[in-house]
């Protein structure tokens, strides 16, 4: 008898259930990435999805708590499931153990907002965010997928990779890039010509050109083999930036991540670069 092939070396398209599941997950991200909360018929539009088809995906959602719909206006948003299990996921990741001392450290010594983010695909994903003491605070959430382009942890972590594996990453970002405020970058070209300079001197700025009125600092924490396997940040905003902001700033993260960075490489569990 032929041996049973594993379950993850089966083709996706070939798994049972594929197509159900990934209109499952679709529909949730899109519920998760719209900054408003939507209805049925307006998840259908913006899905593509048939009305039916999404009115009976959505009841099963609800069912199981992955979505939750308001009773008076239908508004879904992520159910108490949903986010019981990203708790938990984000609470047991390896590198957010391995980093949150450090983080804590920073966030203290900056008196700012830091992050912490993986890339995900064409992304990167905060995976922790340490609020800054101020009473003004940053919009961003912890799950919450940025672009590449446009934000300190995504340009850090692409200036650090070699050639080959940069090449491959700007051919896979959507293109013409989203241009999110007037300073973001527009296109590869200008995007290689920053993350040279980035290259150059360790560090990155995203200077108002994810979000407007907010400036942001990056630098990357690396695994085995000297990779970038995550990107941190400070994050002010502009009217409250500090006069030196290398020294005030870009100083104590750059430490931070050595710290992080010196920490993985001791510890084995964490040498390679799927840690969560």
């Amino acid at each position: 008898m032929p041996a049973r092939q594993p379950a993850s070396s089966t083709p996706a398209s070939q798994v049972a259930g594929t197509a159900a599941f990934s209109k499952f997950m679709h529909l949730m991200q899109l519920v998760a990435d719209t900054p408003e909360p939507m209805t049925v018929p307006e998840l259908s539009k913006i899905s593509g999805y048939p009305r039916p088809t999404v009115y009976r995906t959505v009841a099963a959602l609800v069912a199981e708590r992955l979505l939750a719909e308001h009773p008076r206006s239908g508004k879904l948003t992520l159910g108490p499931r949903l986010i019981q299990l990203a708790s938990r996921s984000w609470g047991r990741s390896e590198l957010r153990l391995a980093a949150v001392e450090e983080l804590k450290r920073l966030r203290d010594l900056t008196g700012e907002t830091v992050h912490l983010a993986v890339p995900n695909g064409q992304h990167m994903v905060y995976i922790e965010k340490l609020e800054s003491p101020s009473a003004v605070r940053m919009s961003s959430r912890i799950g919450t997928n940025v672009s590449m382009h446009s934000t300190s942890v995504g340009k850090i972590y692409l200036a650090m990779l070699d050639e080959a594996a940069l090449h491959a990453a700007l051919d896979a970002l959507p293109q013409p890039f989203s241009l999110q405020t007037p300073n973001t970058v527009k296109d590869s070209a200008a995007l290689r010509k920053q993350l040279e300079q980035v290259r150059r001197r360790g560090w990155s700025v995203d200077d108002e050109e994810n979000e407007e009125g907010i400036c942001c600092f990056g630098a990357a924490i690396f695994g085995e083999a000297g990779k970038p396997i995550a990107a941190i940040s400070v994050s002010t905003l502009r009217f409250r930036q500090k006069p030196d902001p290398e020294q005030a700033y870009v100083t104590p993260l750059l430490e931070a991540c050595r710290a992080i960075t010196r920490r993985i490489a001791e510890t084995p569990a964490l040498s390679g670069a799927d840690m969560l």
